[in-house]
């Protein structure tokens, strides 16, 4: 919770004057016991009408005084609560988008959702309900017991039993829900992820009439939640009877103590009917406080669940910012002296004239390591090759080969755990990320439009292009006739996730956005698959075809489309099966043989009459 009171500087004031309106209502309201005694004893006892009618417009200032303080209190509250609220959910927006693919995965989307919706409304809830009566009702409960002692010492001596005894119970049930809490909202959790899956993936399940079993797994852990709920429940309901209990049993001696002191003249019954009010108001009280410490303990569990997000380490956005990412495996390389070539490299890149530059390597990877956090195995093992500026890169292997993970590497999406990437002789490691991320533009392996337009969709991977550089980014993206076949052009909408458009038109409208910035490093992951060969070709032309081009890189299961790459890198289990040009790897590489003639068996037997 300390974590997150640092977004509650800048409502100081409010968090100040909301407990000193509550604690001038609360000072009011521990008078009118007094005011009480005094028409029961000198107004009623002595038969005073005025004494009574004066005392009476006491009680309605006192009323109205109390109900002014009390309506600022929570005026103040309420505003220093949804501030804070406001002021967090954007914090932990902003963190959860400068995080790592690593942390990312690590977390989890539902749990994002979670902590951005519920964990954060409940600290909402709690900050505003601590600073209306936290402080409050401890002061009308030691407040009530001292007007006690004002009144009778040995009468009040009763308040001093009662308090600390539900005191215990008080904070001892805290203690017990607290951790228990936490666990109902990872119980959320559960439920949310399970929920969202189905929702995402309703065609699936309909595809295989897998209703009934995902109805089954939802009833599981809806009722493992309801059970959790339900557990904690009765353990925190059991504070308000036991409050109840302790509390009465202080009233039936306070008022049989009391008819004896007025039966032997110490006491007036005044004197008693305000000592009974001032228990009264101690139960009220405590009943709040008991509601307020359950609020609480969610509060402070839902806010420990914030925090954690917010600690999540950003280890990769932090290696881009400071340049200190260590590459054990470059350290080594350098030790046995195999780094000279690579050193050698970035001499001549650095010290080149413009033309020599372009001979040489714009983009190495220096025996590249890759393992995602936790894995058991590396994803990806020794990767080395080089790529000028202007090539085209194809990338081909297996499921599961590790060829997405390798483009992933290139814009920083993950940190190399062994070797080094050096993009025109600079490790990327020491480019700033947003300098990095502005000359790349990627399309990923799931196309993915936003709820707007065509044109603001566009506008993402540009924000001040023009609409000459729109139509010709279209163009090139082989998706101009999708937009020029609907009703309002570059102004159509995009529903949630480009719902309304197919998947090839999708995809030809991703390719566009990355293509609008004119990125120097363009990487394709697998995102021409739903476009037919015709398609994929024009497409793969017409990037070629751009001035000063741009250094392509393709993941693709078709042979086809990346057939015609200055060179190829074939993947198998995260390891470099070979590199080369088509008609090289054809000859001697047996992992891309088996791919190409999987896909034309008929030249496979072409070469088998030939031979």
């Amino acid at each position: 919770m300390k974590r997150l009171l640092v977004y509650l500087k800048e409502f100081r004031k409010e968090c100040i004057l909301a407990p000193l309106f509550k604690l001038l209502e609360a000072s009011f309201e521990l008078l009118v016991p007094y005011v009480v005694a005094s028409i029961i004893d000198v107004g009623i006892g002595t038969s005073n009408g005025q004494h009574v009618i004066k005392m009476g417009l006491c009680m309605i200032l006192l009323a109205l005084v109390g109900l002014a303080a009390a309506v600022t209190a929570q005026f103040y509250a309420a505003k220093a609560a949804v501030g804070f609220s406001t002021k967090l959910r954007a914090a932990l927006f902003g963190h959860i988008e400068d995080l790592s693919f690593t942390d990312m995965d690590q977390a989890g989307t539902s749990t994002m959702i979670t902590r951005l919706t519920s964990d954060i409304n409940q600290v909402q809830s709690g900050v505003n309900m601590t600073l209306r009566l936290f402080l409050r009702s401890p002061i009308i409960v030691f407040g009530a017991m001292i007007m006690a002692f004002t009144i009778d010492v040995k009468l009040a001596l009763v308040f001093v039993v009662a308090i600390p005894v539900l005191a215990v119970v008080v904070f001892g049930i805290m203690l017990i829900t607290m951790p228990l809490y936490k666990k109902v909202q990872g119980g959320l959790d559960k439920v949310l992820t399970v929920t969202r899956e189905n929702l995402t993936g309703v065609r699936v399940i309909r595809a295989f009439h897998q209703e009934e079993a995902e109805k089954k797994r939802f009833q599981e852990n809806n009722e493992g939640l309801t059970g959790m709920q339900m557990f904690v429940g009765r353990i925190s309901a059991c504070m308000n009877p036991v409050t109840y209990v302790i509390v009465n049993a202080a009233v039936m001696l306070l008022i049989y103590q009391g008819g004896l002191k007025v039966n032997v003249g110490e006491l007036s019954q005044g004197q008693v009917i305000a000592i009974l009010n001032y228990m009264s108001q101690i139960l009220v009280e405590l009943v709040k406080l008991a509601n307020l410490i359950i609020l609480m303990t969610k509060a402070m569990a839902c806010a420990d669940r914030v925090a954690s997000v917010l600690e999540i380490g950003t280890e990769n956005a932090k290696s881009f910012a400071k340049g200190q990412v260590k590459e054990k495996g470059a350290e080594d390389i350098g030790k046995k002296g195999e780094a000279e070539q690579a050193g050698a490299c970035l001499e001549t890149y650095v010290g080149a004239s413009a033309k020599d530059r372009k001979e040489a390597s714009y983009l190495i990877f220096d025996d590249v390591s890759l393992k995602y956090r936790g894995a058991g195995q590396e994803t990806l093992e020794h990767i080395s090759f080089r790529v000028q500026k202007g090539d085209t890169i194809g990338v081909i292997g297996g499921t599961g080969s590790g060829k997405s993970s390798l483009v992933n590497l290139i814009p920083g999406f993950y940190p190399v755990t062994e070797g080094r990437i050096l993009l025109e002789g600079k490790n990327l490691s020491e480019y700033d990320e947003v300098e990095l991320r502005r000359r790349m533009g990627v399309v990923p392996q799931k196309a993915v439009l936003f709820q707007g337009t065509i044109r603001s969709n566009l506008l993402w991977g540009k924000p001040d292009a023009t609409e000459e550089e729109m139509w010709r980014a279209l163009e090139l993206a082989q998706a101009r006739e999708i937009v020029e076949g609907k009703e309002g052009k570059l102004d159509e909408e995009v529903a949630q996730n480009g719902r309304n458009f197919s998947g090839g038109q999708r995809q030809r409208l991703t390719i566009a956005r990355a293509l609008i910035r004119q990125p120097e490093i363009l990487i394709l992951d697998d995102s021409a698959s739903a476009l037919d060969y015709a398609t994929d070709a024009k497409l793969r032309q017409s990037i070629r075809s751009i001035k000063d081009r741009t250094t392509t890189f393709i993941v693709s299961q078709r042979a086809s489309s990346i057939r015609q790459a200055d060179q190829i890198l074939v993947l198998d289990d995260g390891q470099m099966a070979g590199i080369g040009t088509h008609e090289e790897l054809l000859a001697d590489c047996s992992v891309y043989q088996e791919i190409y003639y999987s896909q034309y068996p008929e030249e496979r037997k072409g070469v088998a009459v030939n031979g």
